[in-house]
């Protein structure tokens, strides 16, 4: 039986790892492209021999070009910005919301908790042209607060937090109103020291749907001045040609700073999922 098991495991594992390389080959193809001279990206592309994947010369002149000649840094700072700034009302905001949907009984509270999960279910490009005539109305458009305030409500982060403070016991939040803490105290001195898997989970994942912004920062900021990451990465592909070189290292570029955080927060996002009702 042992041995059956050993075997069923080692066959499992080599069969993830053909799995997992099919999944890695093409990307890793990217990666080294992007090191590569504008005009050899495809030389070694067929047949598939070690130079597809390593380089004989490397180079850096493409990072150089995005950053020193289309001004890269620009989009990445403005996606640092609008993520961060969502982030910090974020997850206020949706805390704020959770904790009232997990502790307070009023009228039609089923009703909104109902309403905050379909919001999630809802495609993006379903609302995104009565959310542009919203936005226009109220003056944001081209702005950075159109950018944010649209992502600060989440439906799936006001979840996370709904179902992580229901957790927490009643008689903790009785001793606090026991010795005449307010609502608002016991939130901030009691249930958000308490929730930081929660916040680190709202956090990656509020960072991410920033990070990854396409469509919405095309209609709403159309402004070079407002450009972000995905937008900027996407311009090097246009209907006459496609600048693959510069497409490469600026998808590289761009998708270091999400990887980064999520390794850095993988531990306390993986404890938060499974804290939040997600088991």
């Amino acid at each position: 039986m042992r041995r059956k098991r050993g075997l069923k495991t080692v066959l499992l594992f080599i069969a993830l790892t053909l799995i997992g390389l099919v999944y890695l080959i093409p990307l890793f193809w990217t990666a080294s492209s992007a090191f590569r001279p504008a005009g050899s990206i495809y030389e070694y592309a067929t047949p598939l021999t070690l130079e597809t994947f390593f380089p004989r010369k490397l180079t850096l002149e493409n990072f150089i070009h995005i950053f020193s000649r289309e001004d890269f840094g620009l989009p990445l700072r403005n996606s640092f910005i609008v993520a961060a700034t969502t982030i910090v009302f974020g997850v206020i905001v949706n805390s704020m919301a959770g904790f009232a949907l997990a502790r307070f009984a009023f009228p039609g509270k089923s009703l909104v908790f109902v309403l905050v999960l379909i919001t999630f279910m809802v495609p993006f490009e379903s609302i995104v042209i009565p959310l542009y005539v919203l936005v226009e109305k109220i003056g944001l458009l081209n702005t950075f607060a159109a950018l944010i305030v649209p992502a600060v409500g989440n439906g799936l982060a006001i979840f996370l937090f709904r179902q992580f403070f229901a957790e927490v016991p009643k008689e903790l939040l009785e001793a606090g109103r026991a010795d005449g803490a307010s609502w608002l105290r016991i939130y901030i001195q009691i249930l958000l020291p308490l929730s930081g898997p929660a916040i680190v989970t709202v956090m990656v994942m509020m960072f991410m749907f920033q990070w990854n912004a396409l469509f919405w920062p095309l209609v709403a900021a159309y402004s070079s001045r407002l450009q972000v990451v995905q937008v900027a990465v996407a311009s090097h592909r246009l209907t006459e040609e496609t600048h693959w070189a510069y497409l490469f290292s600026s998808a590289l570029a761009a998708s270091l700073p999400p990887m980064l955080l999520f390794l850095g927060l993988q531990r306390f996002y993986v404890r938060g999922i499974s804290k939040t009702g997600f088991k």
